[in-house]
């Protein structure tokens, strides 16, 4: 069974995690997965919208941390380099849905999507520091662009977790939905997003996004670099050491 779910209905590719026994944490696969998803789904005339979603419960716990450590150098062929190029480049609406977890890769995964839904109670955080690493997927840019630097550090220095009202009122999560509801809430969404006129809604998001679209290339590789380093480093061994303890 695919650990990413992939759906197409009314011009709405909806993308699934499917690994709740592991709150959804991304595995190597998924990430090929979803940047193969991404990949077609660009290309796709059919496809005028993509949901990015897990369940009402739980959108991702973030990256499987052994499959990750085990998955090699972080070159252009990882599956999540691979993945967050392809996100970072998606030229089509980007939808997310977004409840229980979201932690690292599901927090950063939405400041490269157009449209966010979440529930009071979503539980973000970026653990990076905590873990002995830094940023990933250009949020040491995005962040403090959405919500100036200081209060920026709060969450990448501190790795301070926070829930979906500060979410909502820093601008990156667009409505708050009782959890029961968020799927079908967020699916609404994308539909109605996707009954537009496509070509008129991508060169909207296109015009939006054109000012920033260099700096965002040279931030992911800045951070991959820096991120490959530390994840050799003593106090990222000791951290991923003793979060397994803890497990």
């Amino acid at each position: 069974m695919s650990q990413v779910e992939t759906k197409l209905e009314s011009n709405v590719l909806c993308l699934t995690l499917q690994r709740p026994d592991k709150k959804n944490a991304l595995s190597q696969q998924m990430y090929q997965q979803l940047a193969e998803a991404l990949e077609q789904a660009a290309e796709n005339d059919a496809v005028h919208v993509v949901l990015l979603q897990g369940q009402k419960d739980c959108f991702t716990a973030g990256n499987d941390l052994q499959d990750f450590i085990d998955g090699g150098e972080l070159n252009e062929q990882h599956p999540t380099v691979r993945f967050l190029y392809k996100l970072a480049e998606f030229s089509k609406p980007l939808v997310a849905a977004v409840g229980g977890l979201a932690i690292g890769i599901g927090t950063t995964a939405l400041m490269h999507c157009d449209l966010v839904y979440a529930t009071r109670t979503t539980r973000f955080q970026l653990p990076f520091t905590k873990l002995g690493l830094c940023p990933e997927a250009a949020s040491s840019l995005l962040l403090p662009q959405l919500i100036g630097y200081h209060r920026a550090c709060e969450y990448l220095l501190l790795g301070e977790a926070f829930d979906g009202e500060s979410a909502y009122r820093m601008g990156l999560v667009n409505q708050l939905v009782e959890p029961e509801q968020l799927l079908d809430y967020a699916m609404s969404k994308a539909q109605q997003l996707a009954a537009l006129p496509a070509q008129a809604v991508q060169s909207s998001k296109h015009l939006m996004k054109a000012n920033q679209r260099e700096a965002l290339q040279y931030t992911l590789r800045e951070e991959l670099n820096e991120f490959q380093q530390l994840l050799h480093s003593d106090a990222c061994q000791q951290a991923v050491k003793q979060f397994f303890q803890k497990k």
